[in-house]
Parts: structure tokens; sequence; C-alpha cells
């Protein structure tokens, strides 16, 4: 009993999260597979390489959840510019760009990261794909570049 009102809670939660993020969710859950699958292939390529370590996998996990972390202070910087926005009588929608553009660089930094590790397996890959996600990734960074300068007030 108590695990099905756990459960239903966990849903709850979820379904207003994803009804007030309804632009991140889709990116959101994207992070969220392609991480598993990073730490899956790299899993596989430190058992490979006979390199496999608690110390290494519990480290690696941290890291994900960091990855999670920016993604969630991305989000409030994009609800503080939606509240700023809002007292000074603007209105800006659904302004998630922040939160977007991290959860985008993050998602292009984990492909890569899954190539390096399938290629480190000895699985062959075209080099034209390691290339379009790099390119993707600086495109990203750029763009949290121009928004960063465009927003910010000089000092």
């Amino acid at each position: 009993m108590k695990e099905n009102i756990c459960k239903g809670l966990v849903a709850a939660a979820g379904a207003a999260v994803g009804l007030y993020f309804k632009e991140l969710l889709v990116p959101v859950a994207v992070l969220v597979a392609v991480m598993l699958l990073d730490y899956v292939t790299g899993m596989a390529d430190a058992w490979a390489a006979r390199e496999l370590s608690s110390k290494t996998g519990i480290l690696g996990i941290v890291k994900k959840l960091g990855y999670l972390i920016a993604v969630a202070v991305a989000v409030v910087v994009d609800w503080v510019i939606q509240s700023v926005a809002h007292n000074a009588g603007l209105e800006l929608g659904s302004f998630y760009a922040f939160g977007l553009l991290v959860t985008v660089w993050l998602i292009l930094n984990e492909l890569i990261s899954i190539l390096e590790n399938l290629s480190a397996l000895g699985v062959p890959l075209p080099g034209f794909l390691m290339k379009v996600i790099e390119k993707l990734k600086k495109t990203a960074e750029e763009k949290g570049d121009s928004n960063e300068s465009d927003e910010m007030p000089p000092h």
C-alpha cells in the first residue's frame, strides 16, 4: 500500500514538473538517457581496459548528478529573469534559454563521450559523426556566450 502511494506521489510530482517545464522535459529526459548510456559505455571501456574500480564508478555517478545540478541552476537563472521581467511589466512567456542551452550542451558532451568510449572498445565509427557533434557543441557554447554578453549588464 505504501509503495503505491509513493509511486503515485512520484508520478504526480513528475507530472507537475513536466507541466511547469514542458519545454525542458524532453531535453532533460534525453540528457538522463545519454548520461546512462555514457555511464554504461564508460564502465564497459574501463572493464575492457582492466581499469574498472568502484571509486571511478562512484565519481562518474557524482559527475552525472553535478550535470543535473547545473541544469537546475540554469533553470533557476531563467526563473529569476522571468520574475524580474514580470515585476518590470514585461512578459517573456516561456523563457528557458539558459536551461535549454545547458541541457543541450551537456547532451552533446555526453554524446562525444559515448563515441569516445565506443571507439576505445573498437567499435568502428564514421569520422563525420564526431565532427558534427563537436560542431554542434561549439555552436551551443557560442550561443550561450552571445546570450551572456547580450543579457548581462556591464560591471
